[in-house]
């Protein structure tokens, strides 16, 4: 039983659109292109948001049994934004390399935005609404 508006659903699906086709079409590009190779860890990266970017499609049709998904996007951004963007800012190190993954990973302001919150609560955190099983 969905306890949230219908209407909360749109943005929601925005967002997972958003999240499929940006790094859908970065990664995914990357991943087709025969001529293109990756250190390991570069490669685990492009590998990991393409797979993200194909579960986002899923969020299209089921936006809160995808909710963790979200949850998982919204995560890393924040890490990597206190982890390494705002060092950076700190000692006045921000490349435009860095600027751009700034941008990017700011981004996360949307997805925070459309969580949500109130749902995720009840679901999630008191398992109201759910058999646990």
């Amino acid at each position: 039983m969905i306890d949230i508006a219908p209407w909360r659903l749109y943005p929601l699906r925005a967002a997972y659109l958003l999240m499929a086709v940006g790094a859908g079409y970065l990664n995914w590009s990357q991943i087709i292109d025969p001529a293109q190779s990756w250190d390991m860890m570069e490669g685990v990266v492009v590998a990991m948001l393409a797979a993200m970017s194909a579960l986002a499609l899923l969020g299209l049709r089921h936006p809160l049994r995808m909710l963790p998904l979200m949850f998982w996007e919204i995560a890393w951004k924040l890490i990597w934004l206190a982890r390494v963007a705002f060092p950076a800012w700190q000692e006045d190190r921000i490349t435009d390399a860095l600027a751009g993954n700034i941008f990017a990973c700011g981004l996360v302001i949307i997805l925070i935005a459309v969580t949500p919150w109130d749902h995720v609560w009840r679901r999630y955190v008191t398992g109201q609404g759910e058999a646990w099983r």
